[in-house]
Order: C-alpha cells, then structure tokens, then sequence
C-alpha cells in the first residue's frame, strides 16, 4: 500500500468507480461488442479493411455495437491527421462505427476513445497490482538490460526479465522510496506468477477460429507501465476491452505469441476474458511461392491504391467475403440477386492458414457485382470517383449526354450471355473513352490479312452503302457483300480450311471498320456503338481513317 500511494498517491479514482461509470452494455442475449484499435500512423491498409470488416459483420449480424478507439500510447507513431484518415478510407468502404472516435469529436458513454487520455484510468488498475503485490517498480537501465541480453544469449537462456534476471522484482519500500525520491526513472512490472522451463504449465484459450489454443503460461515480467507513465499496448488494451465492455477482439496471428501475457493481466485484474478471433495473415503467390502482403513491395496492401483506382465497395467487400468465408461463392452462386448483406458470415468458417489474396480473382468478382448494378448506378459511381481522382474525366463526362454514357455503360450486359466489361472506375472510363472524341485514340493495327488498299476499299465501301436506318442484320449483309466482293471468306470456318483461296474472312472486314470507329480491335457490339455515336460521328472517323492508311 505505502509504494502504490508513494507513486501514485495523486490517483483519487477507484475501481467500483470505473466499474460503475462503465456498466456492462444493456445489449440482447448473444449480441456482440466489437472494436477497432489502429494506431495513427497515417497508412490504414488492406490489413485494417479485412479486421474492420470482420468486426462490423459481427456487430451488425448480431444487433450488437463496433467502436472506434485510437491506441496512441505510443507519441513517436503519431502522425497528423492519421485518425481522419483511418476514418475517411473505412467509411469509403462503409466501415462506419457506432461508437468511439469520430471526425467531429468522440460518441458514446464509455470513452475517452483515444488511449493518450485515458492515463489515470490504467493507473487505477496499475496502482491496484502494486497493492496486491502482483506488479513492481523497475529500476534497470538500458545498459542493464543490455548486459542481461548478453548473458542469456551466452547461456542460451530465454531473453526477457524474468526469474534470476528480474533484478528489482523483491525491491523493498525502503530501497524503492529512496530510487523514486533521488529522481531515478523507472518502469512498472508486472510480476508473473509464471514459469520457464520445465515447470511451466499450459494455459488453455478458445478461440473462435482456431479452436483451442494451448500454450505455454506467461513468465515474462513484461513492462505494464513505461517512464513516462503511459501504458504498454499489452495493458492498456486488457483495461479497456474489460471497461469497454468487448466481447470478441478480432487481430491478426501475429498476436498469438502475446496472448499468454494478455491472459495473466486479465486473470490478474480479475477481468472476464473475451473472445480472441486470430485471423490469418494475408498473403500473395509471389514465383510460385506465398509470402505475406508486403507494404515495400505491394501497392495493393493500401486502401488508396483501390480508391484511386476506382473499385466498387462492393466488389471489395465481397472479395474479401470470399477470403474470410469458404462458404460465401456457394452462397453467391445459389443467391445470384441478394444483397451480400443476407450472407451469414460465420468465425467458424475461417481459415487458419494464409488468406491468399489475389487481384486477379478480385477483377472476377468485381466484374459479377457489377453487372448486378444498374447502368444509372454505375454512372454515379464512375462520376463519383471521377470528381475526387480525375478532373479531365469528370469535366468529359459531364461534357457528354448521361443517356450516351448509360447507353455505352450497358451495352451487352442485357444479352443472354451478359459481357462482364467492367471492372473499376479507372477502367471503365478507358473502357467507353472511344465515345469521347478528345480521348478517342487507335490502338490496335489492322488485321495481318487485309492490306492497306484494301483497308482504304473496305472503308470507302462502307461509307457509300450505310444507312443508319439499316437494322442490325441489313448492316451485317452489306459487311458481307463487301467481304465477298474484295475476296474474303463470308465464314472464318471456310477461310480456315482452305486459306489459299481467300485473302481472309469477314471478321477481318469487320475489324478495320470496328477500327475506324473505336480505334480498337476488340469491343462491344460495333452496331449498337454506332447507334449511339451517331451518323455524323460515324461518317467522320471513317472519313479520318481512310486518310490515315491514305
């Protein structure tokens, strides 16, 4: 009691007062409180997203609550406007949290929400092992503990302060109030009731991915405290997940090495533990081989890189239901209409090895939410994005008729066999540029098998029997006549079985003309195209082509 009051005697807070201040929530049976706790570093990546979402499934799916709180007890990390940012790149993909930290203040009854301010709260329970004589003042200094590393690296001890290396672990008061009052710094220590070697026994955690975890206790006598009186993650997150009232904390597995020091301080404080969900660590194929999701080497780990690219949030959110729920594509096939919202994500069907993320499989899925979009949908989308990551495309669109671009936005997608063009904003803007007369470009080359004379023939040809009135099989017919006059197979089959006696085929015609109107050897239907780019337009890129190859 004398060494708690000599630190802390400033501390009038108590534990039935915090414990009153912050009941357990009024929530139904079952319902789940769940959190996320970045520090503001400035870079929220996809890491965050894959928790944050996880989180929010929870929550949501079971009326329960998601909060926000900033873990900033570390000030060398901090960096300005980090927490806007988190909460910008989270709400973009609808991560919006009910509770905690917000851009305009904090909301909810069981804050402060940023850790930093949080200090004589830790320091209750803190002063509280000192009392009971579970944690102790520490007066190693780095040079100290330096030596100490040495010697258990020479002796092949487990490194830490812990046992025979714990120097001031017995520290009398006397020793203790004479170290305080010279000005000696020092840090508090929780003393582990645990033990190294052969005498430690297994502690035994559900977790509600991976099942029962069973590990070796804690013996560490880790830091609680540090010398400026702000807590280590280690215990300020026990602190505030009990006052908080958290019922699953979802991390990454690369906590799991943490977990038995976290379950003594819990046991210690006479805390109920929560639910620990591990996630797995996302991966990439990278030469053949898995590796883990690097911010150095890979753009995609930023949640920038699919703003800025343009993803739909719903494309993103159900990739990563695809990662997180083996389940989710069945689901999706058998509901090919529902919302994702109606998918009952489950903890229980994720995996425990490496998450393989792939961008490849994300365009896939993209392409499938999109067509589920309508053409007004994704024209709001493509302006949205637009605005915010590409001035030049925003003032073209809104140059040209919202009835063209819808109109290009849907082509095909109503057919029996639906094209699935679309991937993101970025992309689909260059997928419909050929519209737009400043970005029309051409990009591809004629068809080895037509020359230029006849590219000129086959151009000139066209433009002296169109009729925009011609219906879709008329226009094709007068392709055909003109294949067949200048000596290309009217079937790709006949041109492939007897090559010598055709210049080509008439998909070869229809490519130069495909050509001259969107500068590209592949496309959507080229009539439809030309319905929507008018007779005018039409006239004078061909026109403008003839004189190219002229």
């Amino acid at each position: 009691m004398k060494l708690s009051e000599l630190i802390f005697g400033n501390i009038d807070l108590s534990r039935e007062e915090l414990e009153k201040k912050y009941p357990e929530r009024n929530f139904p049976e079952g319902a789940k409180v769940t959190r996320l706790g970045p520090s503001p570093t400035g870079f929220i990546h996809l890491g965050n997203l894959y928790g944050a979402f996880i989180d929010e499934r929870l929550a949501s799916q079971s009326k329960g609550l998601i909060y926000l709180r900033i873990e900033d007890t570390d000030d060398k990390r901090y960096v300005e406007g980090a927490v806007d940012t988190i909460i910008d790149s989270l709400s973009y993909f609808d991560i919006n949290f009910d509770e905690g930290v917000t851009k305009d203040g904090e909301l909810g009854a069981y804050g402060p929400y940023y850790q930093s301010e949080r200090e004589d709260i830790y320091k209750v329970y803190v002063k509280e092992l000192l009392d009971k004589g579970m944690a102790y003042p520490c007066f190693l200094k780095e040079d100290e503990i330096e030596a100490i590393r040495e010697l258990q690296m020479s002796k092949k001890d487990n490194p830490g302060i812990y046992g025979e290396y714990a120097k001031y672990r017995d520290i009398s008061f006397e020793e203790a109030k004479k170290r305080i009052e010279s000005g000696e710094e020092f840090v508090i220590r929780l003393k582990s009731s645990g033990h190294d070697g052969e005498a430690a026994k297994y502690i035994s955690v559900e977790d509600a991915i991976r099942g029962n975890l069973a590990m070796p206790e804690n013996f560490q006598d880790t830091v609680i405290l540090k010398k400026n009186g702000i807590p280590t993650y280690h215990f300020a997150h026990v602190v505030d997940d009990h006052l908080m009232r958290t019922t699953h904390v979802v991390r990454g597995e690369e906590w799991l090495s943490s977990l038995p020091v976290h379950v003594e301080l819990f046991d210690k404080l006479g805390f109920e533990l929560p639910i620990y969900c591990h996630t797995a660590q996302l991966m990439k194929m990278d030469n053949g081989n898995k590796r883990k999701l690097s911010k150095r080497k890979d753009p995609e780990l930023s949640l920038d890189y699919y703003k800025e690219l343009g993803y739909h949030k719903d494309a993103i959110k159900e990739y990563l239901l695809t990662i997180l729920n083996s389940n989710f594509e069945e689901w999706r096939i058998e509901n090919p209409n529902t919302d994702w919202r109606e998918f009952e994500f489950s903890l229980d069907k994720m995996s425990t090895s490496g998450a393989l993320f792939d961008i490849n499989k994300l365009d896939d899925v993209s392409k499938d939410v999109l067509l589920r979009k309508s053409a007004d949908e994704i024209y709001d989308f493509l302006l949205a994005w637009a605005a915010e990551y590409d001035i030049e495309a925003k003032n073209t669109l809104e140059k040209y008729s919202a009835g063209l671009i819808k109109s290009a936005l849907d082509m095909g997608r109503n057919d029996a066999k639906p094209r699935k063009d679309l991937i993101n904003a970025s992309q689909i803007f260059d997928f419909i540029s050929y519209f737009f007369d400043e970005y029309f470009q051409l990009r591809d080359y004629m068809p080895a098998e037509v020359s230029k004379e006849d590219g000129i023939d086959i151009l000139e040809k066209y433009l002296a029997s169109y009729n925009h009135e011609d219906d879709n099989s008329l226009w094709f017919e007068k392709i055909r006549e003109i294949a067949d006059e200048l000596g290309y197979a009217l079937k790709p089959k006949d041109f492939k079985k007897n090559p010598e006696n055709f210049k080509g085929h008439v998909g070869h015609v229809s490519t130069v003309i495909r050509l001259a109107l969107v500068g590209r050897a592949q496309s959507p239907d080229i009539w439809t195209i030309q319905q929507l780019l008018g007779e005018t337009v039409l006239r004078e890129r061909v026109a403008r082509y003839i004189d190219e190859l002229k």
